[in-house]
C-alpha cells in the first residue's frame, strides 16, 4: 500500500483539509499523472521490493526500467505558506544497486500542466537523494527564488543502501531550515547563509588599504646577530698532507699544485639566526562594510499555489522505490507520521521479518553495519546542534556507549 499524504490544517485553509489515500493495485493511477512530453518515459510500478517489513504497507512507486527519464505527478488542494511552516516529507529505498540516478521530489504551483511535465518545467523546490558514481552521493536542496534556482551550498550526504530511509525538509518563517534523514537532523541552517539569494551582507572596503606600517612577518632576521670574523673560509684547501714529489720538473711538468680537498673549516654560507618578529602585526585582513546593494527579504520561504508533487527523474539503474508523500505544516505531525509510516516497518525490518531474517542468517554483520548507521547519524546530529547552539555535549560518548550495548543485547536475542 502506497501511502500519500497531503496535511493541511486551519492556517493553511479555512478548514482542515487531510486527504490520506492508500492505493491498491493499479488505483494509485487514478492520482498521478504520467507526462506526455515523451513518449519514452519510464513506467512506475507497484512494489514492497526484494525484502520489506510489511508486504503491503511498504508498497510504493518502484521505477521499473534501466536509463529512462521518468515523469509523474500528484495533484492537491492549493494552499500559501505565509507565515507558516513548510514540510516535505517522504521514503526512499534503493531496491537496486544504485549507479546512478536522482530520487529527490519537486513541488510545483497550482499552474503546472501535468501533461507535458518535463525537466524545465518551473518548480518551487526540488530535494531528495541523487547519486552518480562514487562522488556524488548528495541530498540536493534547491530553492526557486524570482525565477532563478539556488542550490545549497552545504554538502548532505545522502544514504545509499538498500533499506528504506526518510528524508525531510522543514522551511520556517524565520528563514531556518532543517534537512532530516530518518527523522535525525543532517544539516540546519539559515536560507541567508546557506544559499546565495541575495548579495553579501557586507562586502571588502575598497577605500581600506593595508597601512604602511602593517608588518605580516611572523618571524625575522635579527639585526642583533653579526657574522664572526673568522666565518669566511674557502670551501676547499690544497691537501696539506700532499708534497711535491722529488723527480718533479717543473719545466717539464709545469708548476706543482697540492690537490684540494674539503676545508674543515668551512661553514657555509652565513645567515642571521631567526626570531620572532617583535611588530609582528598578523596577516591583513581587508575590512569588510555593509554591502549597499543588500537588502534583507523576509520572504525568501514563501510560495503561493503549492498544488502538485511530482517525480521528474532520471534513473540509471530501475528499482527505486517512493512512498510515504507528506506535506504539511506541523513538524510534529511529520515526525510522528515518519515514525508510524516508516520507523515502525524499519524496526520490523531489521528485528522481526521472517524473510529478512533469512539475510541476517547469510549476511552476518548486516545488522551491526544498520546499527552502527544509526549511531553515525546520531552523532552526526550532534555535531549539527553543537554548530547552531556553539556548545558541546560532553556526554555524547556516554550516550554512543550505551547505545551499543543494548544494540548488542538485540543482536544476541536474534
Amino acid at each position: 500500500m502506497m501511502r500519500c499524504a497531503f496535511v493541511l490544517n486551519h492556517s493553511y485553509t479555512d478548514y482542515n483539509f487531510i486527504d490520506n489515500i492508500i492505493f491498491y493495485g493499479d488505483g494509485w493511477q487514478k492520482r498521478w499523472v504520467q507526462s506526455k512530453h515523451r513518449t519514452d518515459y519510464g513506467k512506475f510500478r507497484i512494489s514492497a521490493g526484494r525484502f520489506y517489513g510489511d508486504r503491503e504497507k511498504d508498497k510504493g512507486l518502484q521505477a521499473s526500467q534501466d536509463t529512462k527519464y521518468y515523469a509523474v505527478s500528484a495533484r492537491f488542494r492549493p494552499f500559501n505558506n505565509e507565515g507558516q511552516t513548510l514540510v516535505l516529507q517522504y521514503t526512499v529505498k534503493y531496491d537496486q544497486q544504485v549507479d546512478c540516478g536522482g530520487a529527490y521530489v519537486k513541488v510545483f504551483p497550482e499552474d503546472l500542466n501535468q501533461e507535458v511535465l518535463n525537466e524545465d518545467s518551473k518548480y518551487y523546490i526540488m530535494f531528495g537523494p541523487d547519486i552518480c558514481g562514487e562522488d556524488k552521493k548528495i541530498v540536493q536542496v534547491i530553492f526557486n527564488y524570482k525565477d532563478d534556482y539556488y542550490l545549497i551550498k552545504k554538502d548532505i550526504k545522502c544514504e545509499t543502501d538498500d533499506f528504506t530511509h526518510l528524508y525531510t525538509l522543514i522551511l520556517r518563517p524565520d528563514l531556518t531550515y532543517e534537512v532530516k534523514i530518518d527523522n535525525y537532523v543532517a544539516e540546519a541552517g539559515h536560507l541567508e547563509d546557506d544559499w546565495d539569494f541575495l548579495p553579501p551582507r557586507k562586502v571588502i572596503d575598497p577605500d581600506m588599504p593595508k597601512p604602511d606600517y602593517w608588518d605580516e612577518r611572523e618571524t625575522i632576521e635579527d639585526p642583533m646577530d653579526k657574522k664572526p670574523d673568522d666565518w669566511d673560509q674557502p670551501e676547499r684547501i690544497p691537501d696539506p698532507n700532499v708534497t711535491k714529489p722529488f723527480d718533479w720538473d717543473e719545466e717539464m711538468d709545469g708548476e706543482w699544485a697540492a690537490p684540494l680537498i674539503p676545508n674543515p673549516q668551512f661553514r657555509g654560507l652565513w645567515k642571521p639566526r631567526i626570531i620572532k618578529n617583535p611588530n609582528y602585526n598578523g596577516i591583513w585582513v581587508q575590512p569588510e562594510v555593509d554591502n549597499p546593494e543588500y537588502t534583507p527579504d523576509p520572504n525568501l520561504y514563501k510560495y503561493y499555489n503549492i498544488s502538485v508533487i511530482a517525480l521528474e527523474i532520471l534513473q540509471g539503474k530501475s528499482g527505486t522505490i517512493f512512498d510515504n508523500f507528506l506535506i504539511t505544516n506541523d513538524e510534529k505531525y511529520a515526525e510522528d507520521a515518519g515514525n508510524e509510516m516508516w520507523g515502525v516497518t524499519y524496526c520490523l525490518l531489521l528485528l522481526y521479518n521472517t524473510e529478512i531474517n533469512k539475510i541476517f542468517l547469510k549476511y552476518e554483520d548486516i545488522f551491526g553495519k544498520a546499527q552502527e548507521r544509526e549511531w553515525k547519524r546520531r552523532e552526526r546530529q550532534d555535531v549539527v546542534y553543537n554548530k547552531i547552539n556553539e556548545k558541546e555535549e560532553p556526554k555524547a560518548k556516554e550516550v554512543k556507549k550505551e547505545k551499543k550495548g543494548k544494540d548488542s543485547s538485540l543482536k544476541d536475542e536474534l
